[in-house]
């Protein structure tokens, strides 16, 4: 892995190449204002909307716990932006985050699939 990227590129790498395996990416750190959603991808006729947290250790909880109420709603939100913005109406769509806890040189991936 890259020195001199930082945590959360580094997450953002490996969960962008963990993705590749099973669907297409569409989009990286797309943005609406403010907001943004980490990855974009889909497969067939749905698309995923990928929140990516990375964390150095477990000490102060896990990646995927810093998905709040607030969070979920802006990753909501950015989401009907490109919906519209494309002018996309998917069969399905599904939210999805991929947690990264690294311990030195190694990392844990956690895929949670339809979390809201």
């Amino acid at each position: 892995m890259v020195n001199h990227l930082s945590l959360g590129q580094r997450g953002e790498l490996i969960a962008q190449a963990y993705v590749r395996r099973y669907c297409n990416i569409l989009h990286v750190n797309w943005r609406s204002g403010r907001k943004e959603i980490d990855i974009i991808a889909a497969k067939e006729k749905q698309i995923y909307f990928i929140e990516v947290k990375t964390r150095s250790t477990d000490r102060f909880g896990w990646p995927e716990e810093a998905v709040n109420a607030r969070k979920e709603q802006h990753i909501r939100s950015v989401a009907t932006d490109y919906l519209l913005y494309y002018d996309l109406s998917p069969a399905a769509i599904r939210f999805d985050i991929i947690a990264i806890t690294f311990s030195g040189d190694t990392y844990e991936l956690e895929h949670l699939k339809d979390v809201f």
